[in-house]
């Protein structure tokens, strides 16, 4: 069974700094990296954390509430002293 290794679009070596040289692949629970121009390569645990979702707007349920009061906004006029 052969691994399918895939090149990682951006991605700088950390050893030669050649853009677009690093492969990836994951085999028996690790990740692996290395660089086709150098003999850059390294290994990770692959985690099975699950990582929660940040909050934003657009993952926030829309019917929600708002908890902020609104306040009036007052224009200021730059010519003016106040």
């Amino acid at each position: 069974m052969t691994v399918k290794k895939r090149f990682i679009a951006g991605v700088v070596c950390p050893r030669c700094a050649a853009m677009d040289r690093i492969r990836a692949w994951e085999q028996n629970g690790v990740r692996y990296r290395e660089c086709v121009s150098c003999d850059f390569f390294e290994q990770l645990p692959i985690e099975d954390d699950v990582v929660e979702e940040l909050a934003t707007r657009v993952n926030q349920d829309s019917e929600a509430p708002a908890t902020e009061e609104i306040q009036p906004v007052r224009i200021l006029d730059p010519g003016k002293r106040h």
